[in-house]
Parts: structure tokens; C-alpha cells; sequence
């Protein structure tokens, strides 16, 4: 009667102090065997459990207290304690330190507290929570990234370094990645230039003259100029040359100019597919082989590639949310910039890159990079002095005037998508086939177009416009 009504206090004690203690693990009784281990006791960490011992014990022992702590309540009544998740021994002796049972003892994680936290912190989410040795196991399928980690965060808490994630992310999970570059380069120059050539003798041979001015500054020049030929290194794309005798005197005139206009539109388009958190590269382009010297002497070839290039890494955060690590770059090859030294020729590249990471929603755009160059150049060469003189001066000097604008954007659109049947895809071969003999031979025609009717080739066939189509405006 006295071990019960003891039992009773220390139940009560429990229940006043606010600690639940699981109905499953409330009392138990174990079974004397002498010499043998008794079945394993479960405790949740910082909850008690009174067990119940048929045999009275004289002594107790616990092999490690910082995972459970023990009390007697009476010679057959003990009261446990999980401090840490952890596995230790509860060892029981009996008159003359005769052994009567040891007793496993498991604390686990208070997994009932963290499921009550993770229904608060994640409504709605499917998760399951287990206990595996001295660690939490969480498992089921939840809707985001975002939501599977704050569910790990919250883990880690109830057991630092001992949680192992099951959990699988339902939803869309894969990104098809956009991205547009445009580019358009405008440049103008203009030049105009005039050149004087002098040569033959003046005042009865005793003063003797050659030379000239710009293009005819140089005997070559100068003697197809006086001879009634364009110099060789007037390239313009106007030039005038004429000339007149005065006694032994010859005098040449050559006008040239130049003007010119270009504009240049860079477009490219890749789209580029990836599951959330794995990276995926893109390259359309070619790669270019570069000579490098080695420590011996040896001449070995590496490969830069050049082109359309797209790396970016999506993340699905929640919902329609997309977290977006990207490096673009478009680059050509540039012969204008390159070098020749030991026998080989190794052109430079021209490149416009980014590197970035942005956040946005599904089907929203953002323009990552942007460029706006304005380059302005003049040049204004004369000869001394000469140059300076009121009109006449004009045959002395050349003047260059050059400008170049560059303006560069590269926008991104990100897009959940799912994978679909492969016949409803349209392909750009799909409405071209090779020509028959007869209609390559009898009537010119390289293709045999036949538009197809079935599947997404077929679909955008029944798109496309025959005959008059837009507005008509009548008065």
C-alpha cells in the first residue's frame, strides 16, 4: 500500500509540474532475469517515467548521467529522467550486490513538442515525424524549398547535427530560363584631306623644288601624283587629283574624302531548361584554338569558347518564387585586335558578359544589364605654319571626325514548366524535306516544303497567313 500511495505523490508531482508523461511509457514493470538484459525503456529527453520493479534493489547505477538521471522512490519504484538523446544502461543490484536486471535506456528527441511547433510554424504541410536512435527523421512531400528548409531549422533545434530530411518538394519544379540580348552599334566618320605636291626647278634652274604635303608627302606618292596618278595610299572613297605647270615648274592638288555610315544589330535567344537548385550550361558558338607556351618549350593548343553562352542555376523558393544564379555572355571573334608573334596569328575576342543573381516571380522580367557608350574622336593634322595661312591653308591640312554609340540590353523571363508529349512539339525541320529529282532538276526548287497537318509542326501550319491580311482603312 505504502509503494502505490509513493507512486501516486510521485504522479501527481509530475502532473502539478506540468510535464506530460506519454501514456505508452507511463509504469513499467520489469522482469527479473538474472544475468540478462531487460527490454530497452524509451524516454522522451526532458520527460520522466516511474517504472516499477518486482524484485526490491539495494543499489542503482547509471552508466552515463549526462543523458538520464535516476531517483529511488522506494526499493522497488525508480524514477527516470532523459536529459540528452543518447543510449545508456540502468543496472540494478539486489541483497549481497547481487545483480538483478539491467535496463536499456533510449531518450529520444521530444518529437510531440516539435510537432505541435511545426503544425504552428508550417499549417497544412504533409510531414511526418519519426525518431531513429538518438536523432528525428522527418519525411512526406511539402510545397516548397523554402518551407522544407524553415522545417529542418526547426529540427535542428529539438536535435542539433541528428536530423535526416526524407522530405520530397511537390510542385512544378523545373525552370525554363529566357534570356534576350539586343545590341545595336551605329558609327559615323567623316575625313577630308588635301595634299600638295611641288617639284621641277624656278628662276633659270637655280632653285631646284620637291616635296609634298599628306598623301604626297613621299617620292613614291609623289611621282604618281605629278604624273597624273592617284597615289597608292589614297584609299578614300572620293579622291581628286589635278595639276598644272608653271615653266619647270609642277604643282599637284589631290582632294580626298570620306564618309561613312554602319549600324550593326546583335540579337540572340536562348532558352535553357533546369530542375530547381541544379546548374545548367548553354553554348552556341564554336570553340577557338590559342597557343600557349609551356615551362619546356612546347607549344600546346587550348580552346576558348566564344559565342552565346548561358550558365544560371534556378531555386523554387516558394510557390512561384524563383531564385536565379545567372552568367550570360555573347562574344565573337575579333581579328581587328589580335596578335601574330612566333609564326601563329591569335585573334581577340569581343565579349559582353553578366554575372548576377535576382529574385522574381514566374513570367516576370527583369533587365539585368544594360550599356549606353557614346565614343567621340576628331583629328587635325597640318603642316606647321602653313596650315594656319587663310584659305591656302586648306592644302596643308586633314581633319578626321569619328563616332561610335553601342547600346546593350539583356533581359531574362523565368517560367515554371512541365514536361509534355513529344508530338505536340514543333521542330524547325519538320516542314522542310529534301526535293524530289524532278522538282530539283525540271524546276529549281532546293526544298520540298509540305506543310504537315498532324501534331505542333501541323499546328503551326494552320497559323500561317495566305493572301491580304492587317487593316484596311476606308475614307
Amino acid at each position: 500500500m505504502k509503494i502505490r500511495k509513493l507512486i501516486k505523490v510521485a504522479l501527481t508531482c509530475i502532473a502539478v509540474s506540468g510535464v506530460a508523461v506519454p501514456s505508452a511509457a507511463l509504469a513499467e514493470t520489469l522482469q527479473v532475469l538474472q544475468g540478462s538484459p531487460s527490454s530497452a525503456l524509451n524516454v522522451s529527453m526532458n520527460r520522466a517515467v516511474v517504472v516499477e520493479s518486482d524484485t526490491p534493489f539495494t543499489e542503482l547505477s547509471i552508466a552515463n548521467p549526462a543523458i538520464a538521471d535516476i531517483s529511488t522512490l522506494s526499493d522497488r519504484t525508480i524514477y527516470v529522467l532523459g536529459k540528452e538523446p543518447g543510449r545508456t544502461t540502468l543496472t540494478l543490484l539486489g541483497a549481497d550486490a547481487r545483480l538483478i536486471t539491467n535496463v536499456e535506456i533510449h531518450v529520444t528527441p521530444d518529437i510531440a513538442e516539435f510537432k505541435e511547433r511545426l503544425e504552428q510554424i508550417l499549417p497544412g504541410e504533409n510531414i511526418e515525424v519519426r525518431t531513429a536512435n538518438d536523432g528525428i527523421v522527418l519525411s512526406g512531400t511539402v510545397s516548397s524549398i523554402a518551407r522544407l528548409d524553415r522545417a529542418m531549422e526547426l529540427a535542428q533545434r529539438y536535435a542539433p547535427e541528428r536530423v535526416s530530411n526524407l522530405m520530397t518538394v511537390g510542385g512544378t519544379q523545373q525552370v525554363m530560363l529566357k534570356v534576350r540580348f539586343a545590341e545595336m552599334q551605329r558609327s559615323v566618320s567623316k575625313s577630308l584631306s588635301s595634299s600638295l605636291g611641288i617639284s621641277g626647278s624656278t628662276l633659270g634652274s637655280s632653285l631646284g623644288l620637291s616635296g609634298g604635303t599628306n598623301t604626297m608627302s613621299n617620292a613614291g606618292a609623289l611621282a604618281n601624283g605629278l604624273a597624273g596618278t592617284l597615289p597608292g595610299s589614297a584609299d578614300n572613297n572620293g579622291a581628286m587629283l589635278f595639276g598644272f605647270n608653271a615653266g619647270g615648274l609642277e604643282v599637284g592638288i589631290l582632294l580626298e574624302a570620306l564618309e561613312a555610315r554602319g549600324v550593326v544589330r546583335t540579337l540572340a535567344e536562348p532558352n535553357l531548361v533546369a530542375l530547381s537548385g541544379q546548374e545548367a550550361r548553354f553554348l552556341a558558338g564554336g570553340e577557338y584554338p590559342v597557343p600557349v607556351s609551356q615551362s619546356d618549350g612546347t607549344v600546346t593548343i587550348d580552346y576558348k569558347p566564344f559565342g552565346v553562352e548561358l550558365n544560371f542555376t534556378p531555386r523554387v523558393i516558394d510557390g512561384d518564387m524563383i531564385n536565379l544564379e545567372l552568367e550570360a555572355s555573347v562574344s565573337s571573334i575579333d581579328p581587328s585586335n589580335g596578335f601574330s608573334q612566333g609564326g601563329f596569328t591569335v585573334d581577340a575576342f569581343r565579349k559582353r558578359e553578366t554575372s548576377t543573381t535576382v529574385e522574381m516571380r514566374d513570367g516576370e522580367s527583369f533587365a539585368i544589364a544594360g550599356l549606353l557608350s557614346d565614343d567621340f574622336s576628331d583629328l587635325n593634322g597640318q603642316v606647321p605654319w602653313l596650315g594656319d595661312i587663310p584659305v591656302l591653308g586648306a592644302l596643308f591640312r586633314s581633319a578626321e571626325y569619328a563616332r561610335q554609340q553601342t547600346e546593350l540590353v539583356i533581359i531574362v523571363t523565368p517560367h515554371l514548366v512541365t514536361p509534355t508529349r513529344g508530338e505536340a512539339l514543333a521542330l524547325p525541320t519538320d516542314r522542310v524535306a529534301p526535293p524530289s529529282e524532278r522538282d530539283l532538276f525540271l524546276f529549281g526548287r532546293v526544298t520540298n516544303e509540305n506543310a504537315p497537318t498532324t501534331g505542333g509542326a501541323g499546328e503551326v501550319a494552320r497559323q500561317d497567313f495566305s493572301g491580304s491580311y492587317g487593316y484596311v482603312l476606308e475614307d
